[in-house]
């Protein structure tokens, strides 16, 4: 594994989370912009990063074999995360941000940390099969991550309308439609689906870091519900998901491949919900802040556990 690279996303990652941090606090960010920002990216970041990652890929019925493959392990997992989240979360039943906790369990940072990590361990082929979880991701985000949210809430609704047509499952036909058709599509359409999901890593992050700001040091740091999610996100259930991907005996790729997922940090995803629904924004971009740094020393363990395991 590439531990240089890691060390590289991760330092990204916090230069920028720091960057938001700072424009909180010059006022350059304030509660208006990071409404606004939140928006921008679930419904035009996100979607695009869905399309770019797919139409950017070389068709081929051995492609399409394993990326179907990867979308079906993607929502397995996600079923199965879900599982030991709504397990995990019943100890937090007093914590007043229960569904953001148990919100935090289920979704990882799959694309921007995900894919670098993947692609040291792997290269291209990792990618591809990152690609197809994102689906599979999105597609769950924007059905049972928004009821986790909406549960016990009358403003928030999942209709049936809500479930087959939002921001991740309209983006995932149109870049599986993309993606089987029997030619590569124009640069420009590429550059211009490749711009807008790029908004995603920098202006995300920048959103995270000025909510965290909005925060004491006493509230980031002295809150141990926050170390017993990072526990439970970056050890517990991704030892557990390599277990069961070995016991089911799945190729060593994907025991690896599917660990890698669950052991990532917190999606930064959740700050923005949080922000969208009114919850409480600032505490969801403390666990994806606390879970990321903690993740720098937890991945490669996990990883070296995975291989290990796989080739048992």
């Amino acid at each position: 594994m590439n531990y240089g690279a890691l060390l590289s996303s991760d330092a990204t990652l916090f230069l920028l989370l720091a960057a938001g941090f700072i424009a909180n606090k010059t006022r350059i960010i304030d509660e208006i912009t990071t409404k606004k920002l939140s928006a921008v990216i679930v419904k035009i970041g996100q979607p695009f990063l869905l399309i770019s990652s797919l139409i950017s890929l070389d068709f081929s019925i051995e492609n399409l074999k394993m990326g179907l493959f990867t979308l079906v392990l993607s929502f397995c997992l996600h079923v199965f995360m879900a599982l030991l989240a709504f397990l995990f979360s019943k100890g937090f039943k007093k914590n007043s941000n229960r569904s953001i906790i148990e919100f935090a369990l289920i979704f990882t940072n799959c694309g921007f940390i995900g894919f670098p990590i993947i692609s040291s361990i792997y290269g291209e082929k990792g990618l591809f099969c990152g690609a197809f979880y994102l689906i599979g991701f999105h597609l769950f985000l924007w059905t049972w991550g928004v009821f986790v949210l909406s549960r016990g809430r009358d403003d928030i609704k999942l209709t049936p309308k809500k479930i087959f047509i939002n921001y991740g499952t309209v983006p995932s036909l149109i870049g599986i439609v993309l993606f089987l058709l029997p030619f590569r599509m124009p640069p420009a359409i590429v550059s211009f689906s490749q711009y807008l999901a790029g908004l995603c890593t920098p202006v995300s992050l920048l959103i995270t870091g000025a909510l965290i700001a909005s925060r004491s040091p006493k509230q980031i740091f002295g809150n141990v519900s926050s170390y017993i999610v990072s526990i439970l996100k970056l050890a517990v259930i991704p030892v557990i998901t390599a277990c069961v991907l070995r016991l089911i005996g799945l190729d060593p790729f994907f025991i690896v491949f599917g660990t890698v997922m669950a052991a990532l940090p917190s999606a930064s995803v959740i700050s923005m919900f949080s922000e969208l629904y009114s919850m409480d924004s600032s505490y969801s971009s403390q666990l994806v802040g606390i879970t990321t740094l903690f993740s720098v020393g937890t991945l490669p363990l996990l990883v070296m556990f995975a291989q290990f395991i796989g080739s048992l």
